[in-house]
């Protein structure tokens, strides 16, 4: 008996694991699975994390995650790609020349990974200027912070009224830009969305949530972009989704206690308590 199989949306995350479940690998996958994909992954690095901190990150070599990254691409395929710490210059190429040979995925989430939440860089010089040069003309949207747009661009970032000018000057590197304003203490998050393809720019807006648990809530947003992308969104709509998602798991993960530090959000909110 002949009969149409159905296929999911798939989302392929490369990005380093984390332990404690709520950023990197792990993040990304429950992000996808939430957001209605199947998500497949290449891992990058292990990283010795819980909420408090990180104690060490072992690399996985170079050549092995352009294995795996072929693995899946010539097996699986995907829909949609979203791309999280890259630790050195010559991962960076090797992830740019692994999805090279998949041309026709146009749909790449990057979250530019470069500074520490205390503020410490995560990437040496010549990494941040492969990444901005090399990668980001790949990727389709970027989701820096504003520590991650400054390092890009050279100059500070003082208030929102800098944001829609230094969204639409990061997106001359070669993408889309969501710019999160997470880092400002303004009563009410609006990070922009400027959208390269439209030239035009989108504040989305949510209330400021008092709570210790964010960690992850970047890895979770790009996750959300890429689905909702592989969904067959449009980039605005992909965008508002996505940070309607993110707004959402912080709010509901607030109620929880997990852990001593920076605990998660909570990725399965529309799903249970």
């Amino acid at each position: 008996m002949n009969r149409t199989m159905k296929q999911y949306r798939r989302v392929m995350t490369i990005a380093g694991s984390d332990p404690s479940g709520g950023a990197g690998l792990q993040a990304d996958i429950k992000t996808i699975s939430a957001c209605g994909c199947f998500a497949t992954s290449a891992v990058v690095a292990v990283v010795d994390e819980n909420t408090v901190g990180v104690t060490g990150v072992h690399p996985v070599p170079a050549p092995f995650v352009e294995g795996q990254i072929h693995s899946i691409l010539s097996d699986i395929g995907t829909d949609a790609v979203k791309i999280g710490m890259l630790h050195s210059s010559e991962l960076i190429h090797t992830v740019r020349r692994a999805l090279d040979r998949y041309p026709d995925i146009r749909d790449i989430v990057l979250d530019p990974v470069m500074v520490a939440t205390s503020g410490d860089p995560l990437l040496h010089a010549d990494a941040v200027a492969t990444l901005r040069d090399v990668l980001i003309p790949r990727a389709r949207v970027i989701t820096p912070n504003i520590p991650e747009a400054e390092l890009l661009l050279g100059h500070a970032i003082r208030s929102m009224s800098d944001l829609p000018d230094a969204a639409c000057e990061l997106s001359r590197l070669g993408a889309s830009v969501l710019l999160k304003a997470g880092h400002l203490n303004d009563a009410e998050v609006a990070d922009i969305f400027y959208n390269a393809e439209t030239g035009t720019s989108t504040m989305l807006c949510s209330p400021r949530i008092s709570t210790r648990n964010t960690h992850g809530t970047g890895c979770t947003l790009s996750s959300a972009f890429a689905s909702f992308l592989a969904k067959g969104h449009t980039l605005d709509d992909a965008a508002r989704l996505a940070k309607n998602y993110i707004s959402d798991a912080i709010a509901a993960g607030a109620a929880y206690n997990i852990g001593q530090g920076h605990g998660p959000v909570h990725h399965f909110h529309a799903f249970w308590e």
